[in-house]
């Protein structure tokens, strides 16, 4: 009788059950995990602040308005110091410009904040979600979409009737549409 039977299992080399077509079909499969993974670590290293070239920092707004802090009494040291650290420092933010008090395209100043329909899911606007940004020449042009603005940020806290108004501000140079 021979060794080899029907209900004998073949086992057959692994350089034979690897292939380049599965290499690239694992690759092609596993491609949007690893972009997921690389996007979170990369804004868990740099925090959201990377060099953009031209003596600009890119800043992410959403990670920049993400810490709690006291809406009432408020302190400086009570925003965290890689926020603060961006002080009079020029920036490049990416979000979307917000004018409830304005109904013309050209505005003098608005409030910046990382989208608007997503920041305020979970209770009322906090103060460290807006960037208040005023214009350095005349007028910028309103944009309803997302926006690239680039401007010097400054850090501190501005008390208003009731509650903090302000931690950030923005003198804005320029104000580009992202499409």
């Amino acid at each position: 009788m021979s060794e080899f039977s029907p209900s004998t299992p073949v086992k057959i080399p692994l350089r034979e059950r690897i292939n380049l077509r599965f290499v690239i079909f694992m690759l092609i499969v596993a491609s949007p995990v690893i972009w997921v993974m690389y996007t979170y670590l990369r804004a868990e290293f740099t925090r959201g602040i990377e060099d953009a070239g031209g003596g600009y920092t890119q800043v992410d707004l959403k990670q920049m308005s993400s810490f709690d802090f006291d809406q009432f009494g408020g302190r400086i040291n009570d925003i965290p110091k890689e926020w603060r650290d961006l002080d009079g420092k020029k920036v490049v933010l990416y979000g979307e410009m917000y004018a409830p008090d304005s109904a013309s395209p050209e505005l003098d100043h608005f409030q910046l904040c990382y989208s608007r329909q997503k920041c305020c899911f979970s209770g009322p606007p906090l103060v460290q979600h807006f960037v208040n940004s005023k214009a350095t020449k005349e007028t910028v042009e309103y944009d309803n979409g997302m926006v690239k603005v680039k401007g010097v940020l400054h850090v501190k806290v501005i008390p208003g009737v009731q509650k903090i108004a302000s931690i950030y501000e923005l003198d804005v140079e320029s104000v580009e549409p992202v499409m």
